[in-house]
C-alpha cells in the first residue's frame, strides 16, 4: 500500500492521535511504535515522509534513521521531547531533514508536512520524468553548467559529472546546486534559498546548512576550506564567476 506519511513513535497515544488527525485532512498516514515494526512496514509499503521519534524503547531513532537513509530517500522529520543542540545536530547530520520539538501543535505539524510533501512529490515526479526520457549529454535540450574544470552539472539529465564519473545527487542537492550556478557571481541569501529552492519557510537555517555541507562533500576537494560553494557569513552562499 501507499501512504504519504508514517509516524514512528513508541508513545501509542501520540502516534495514534497524530495519524488520525492527518487522515482526517486527507494525508493517508499509518503509525508504528517500534524499530522493528518500522523496518517491516517500509519493506511492505510505500511511504513519502517519515515522522520519527528518537526514543524507540530499547532502540534509537538515530540508528533507525541511518538504516533508512541507506535504502530510501524520503524526507525524515525527527520529532522528540529532547531539545539539546547536540540532539538536533545529530539528527540533521545523519540524514534528518528537520527537527520538531515536542509538544507540538497538530495543525502546525500538518502545515509543515503538507509543504514538505508537496515539494518532495514535485521533485520525485520531475526525477521520474527525467528517468523515463533520459537525455544524452549532446542532445539539443541538454545544458551543461561547468562548475570547475572536470566538474559539470548536466541540467538535461540532472547528473553531476566529475571527470566523466557520475556523482549521485539527491533531488534537493541537485536543486540547490543548479540554483547557485544559475545565480553565479552573486550571493544567494538564506531566505531566498528557503523561498525559491525549498519552497518552505518552515525549514530552519540549521537544516539548510547541513544540506550545503553534504553538497560540499561531493564537490569540494577540502570541505574545511571550500573553493566552490563559499559562505558569506550572516548572509548566504555564493559560487563565484569562473576565471577563464
Amino acid at each position: 500500500m501507499k501512504y504519504r506519511c508514517l509516524m514512528i513513535d513508541d508513545d501509542v497515544t501520540i502516534a495514534e492521535t497524530t495519524a488520525e488527525y492527518f487522515n482526517i485532512f486527507d494525508i493517508p498516514t499509518a503509525y508504528v511504535t517500534s524499530y522493528d515494526e518500522a523496518v517491516n512496514f517500509l519493506r511492505e509499503n510505500r511511504v513519502s515522509l517519515l515522522l520519527l521519534d528518537i526514543n524507540l524503547g530499547e532502540r534509537s531513532g538515530f540508528e533507525l534513521c541511518k538504516q533508512i537513509r541507506a535504502e530510501y530517500d524520503m524526507p525524515i522529520l525527527f520529532i522528540s521531547a529532547r531539545t539539546s543542540d547536540d540532539d538536533v545536530l545529530t539528527a540533521l547530520n545523519i540524514g534528518g531533514d528537520d527537527y520538531i520539538k515536542k509538544p507540538y501543535t497538530l495543525s502546525i505539524l500538518l502545515a509543515k508536512v503538507k509543504a514538505i510533501l508537496k515539494r518532495y512529490e514535485k521533485l520525485t515526479e520531475a526525477a521520474s520524468a527525467v528517468s523515463a526520457n533520459v537525455v544524452s549529454a549532446d542532445a539539443p535540450n541538454s545544458r551543461e553548467l561547468v562548475i570547475t574544470d572536470g566538474l559539470v552539472l548536466d541540467t538535461g539529465t540532472h547528473k553531476l559529472l566529475k571527470n566523466g564519473e557520475i556523482i549521485p545527487l539527491k533531488a534537493m542537492e541537485y536543486k540547490m546546486l543548479a540554483y547557485l550556478l544559475r545565480n553565479r557571481g552573486r550571493v544567494v541569501t538564506k531566505d531566498e534559498f528557503l523561498q525559491n529552492v525549498w519552497e518552505d519557510t518552515f525549514i530552519g537555517e540549521g537544516t539548510l546548512a547541513v544540506h550545503i555541507r553534504h553538497l560540499r562533500e561531493k564537490i569540494e576537494k577540502d570541505t574545511g576550506a571550500p573553493e566552490i560553494i563559499k559562505t558569506v557569513w550572516g548572509v548566504g552562499y555564493i559560487i563565484e564567476n569562473r576565471e577563464d
